[in-house]
C-alpha cells in the first residue's frame, strides 16, 4: 500500500475513503439516506451537498466492489501518468477530473429525475467513467480482459469505449433496471474532456495508436 500511496497518494485516498464510508453507510441507513442523491430533494430541498457525498456511498457490497476494481484498474495508472506528463500538478488535475466528473454526472441525473421523488441515485460509478476513459487515451494500446466475453487476448479498450459508450445511451433510453446509465455516460464524456483540456499533447498520440485499430 505504501507504494501505491508514493505513486498515486490521491488515488490510494480515494479508494480508501470510498471502502470506509460505503461500509459505514451500509450499518447505517440514515447516513445512506443523508447521503445519496435525491434530484428531486437536491432542488427542492437544497440538497446540494448530495451531490458530492452520494459518490462515496453505494448500494451494496456487489456495488462497491464492483466500482472499486474498475477504479484500481485504471485510476492509480492514471494518476501516475498525469503526473510523468505535468509533475506534481497532476496530482491535482487528477482529483478536479475526478470531483468534476462526478458532479457532471450527477448534474445529468438532476436534470432529467428532478421531478420525480422517488428516484435516488449513490455511488462513484460516473467519476470512475471518466477515470477509465482518461486512462484509455493515455495507453490506447491497453487490452482489457472482460469474463463474459471471451475474446482471445482481451479487447482493445478503444473498441471497449465506443461499445460502452454505445450501451450508456441504449440502456439510459430503455431504462430496464436500476442503473443510472446516464451518470456512466456523461462521466465517461466528462473524463475525456478533461483529459484533452489538460493535456492537449496526448490527443495526436491516442490518433496515431488508434488508425492502427480500425
Amino acid at each position: 500500500m505504501i507504494e501505491y500511496f508514493l505513486a498515486a497518494p490521491v488515488a490510494t485516498i480515494i479508494f480508501i475513503v470510498t471502502i470506509v464510508t460505503s461500509f459505514i453507510a451500509f450499518q447505517n441507513p440514515a447516513i445512506k439516506n443523508n447521503w445519496m442523491l435525491n434530484p428531486f430533494r437536491f432542488v427542492h430541498q437544497k440538497r446540494y451537498h448530495t451531490i458530492i457525498t452520494s459518490g462515496f456511498i453505494h448500494g451494496d457490497f456487489a456495488h462497491l466492489f464492483f466500482n472499486m476494481t474498475t477504479f484500481y484498474f485504471f485510476a492509480f495508472s492514471l494518476e501516475e501518468n498525469m503526473v510523468l506528463l505535468d509533475g506534481f500538478a497532476g496530482h491535482f488535475i487528477f482529483l478536479f477530473l475526478y470531483i468534476a466528473s462526478m458532479v457532471i454526472a450527477d448534474i445529468s441525473s438532476v436534470v432529467k429525475h428532478k421531478d420525480n421523488p422517488n428516484y435516488n441515485s449513490l455511488g462513484a460509478s460516473g467519476a470512475i467513467a471518466a477515470v477509465m476513459f482518461s486512462d484509455i487515451i493515455f495507453m490506447p494500446n491497453m487490452r482489457l480482459i472482460i469474463i463474459f466475453l471471451p475474446i482471445p487476448g482481451g479487447i482493445s479498450t478503444p473498441v471497449f469505449a465506443l461499445g460502452y459508450m454505445a450501451y450508456c445511451i441504449y440502456a439510459g433510453r430503455k431504462s430496464f433496471d436500476n442503473v443510472n446509465h446516464d451518470a456512466h455516460l456523461w462521466g465517461a464524456i466528462a473524463g475525456v474532456l478533461f483529459t484533452l483540456i489538460f493535456f492537449p499533447g496526448i490527443f495526436p498520440y491516442f490518433l496515431q495508436h488508434v488508425k492502427h485499430i480500425f
